[in-house]
Order: C-alpha cells, then sequence, then structure tokens
C-alpha cells in the first residue's frame, strides 16, 4: 500500500505536534515535491541522506515517514516515525499544499 491522499487539516495538526520542533515549511522543506535527498540550499545532510539520491515525492516520502532510520540508515533525523498510514497520508497531504 502507498500515499492515498488524505485530510490537509489533520496533516497540518501533525505537522504543528509532530515535525514543527525541527521543521518549518518556509525555505528548508519548500519545493520539497520534486527535490532529490540533500540537496536543499543552506542545509548540513548527513552523507547518508545525500547518497540515498531518490526523489521526494508522495510515496517515497509514505514509506520514508514510516521509519525514517530503516529507509536512510544514517540519517541525523531523530524523528521515530509515524506508524499509522492514515497519519503520513493526512501530512503528505497538507505538506504537498505547504511546500509547493
Amino acid at each position: 500500500m502507498g500515499f492515498q491522499s488524505g485530510e490537509a487539516s489533520k496533516g497540518a495538526s501533525l505537522f504543528k505536534t509532530r515535525c514543527a520542533q525541527c521543521h518549518t515549511v518556509g525555505p528548508n522543506l519548500h519545493g520539497l515535491f520534486g527535490r532529490k535527498t540533500g540537496q536543499a540550499e543552506g542545509f548540513s545532510y548527513t552523507e547518508a541522506n545525500v547518497k540515498k539520491g531518490i526523489t521526494w515525492d508522495e510515496n517515497t516520502l509514505f514509506e520514508y515517514l514510516e521509519n525514517p532510520k530503516k529507509y536512510i540508515p544514517g540519517t541525523k533525523m531523530a524523528f521515530a516515525g509515524l506508524k499509522k498510514d492514515k497519519d503520513r497520508n493526512n501530512l503528505i497531504t497538507w505538506l504537498k499544499e505547504a511546500t509547493a
């Protein structure tokens, strides 16, 4: 099972409670969809993130956000992940709007 459109309003709440302590949707996540891992200007990425070499889209984010350390071993992102498909769908639906 992959990404399925969710509820953006619930995704916004998830972002505030689970992501906003480290991320903003401003410059660091703007343009996320369609960008390769480790390529945003002005951010210090781990070698693991840069070398992953995938392009962020709904399905790569769906897999990554379940367990970031499993998807990119060596990432410095401390986030444990969102285990529920529904939560990931909601967050990604909102991120698509918020980072465009």
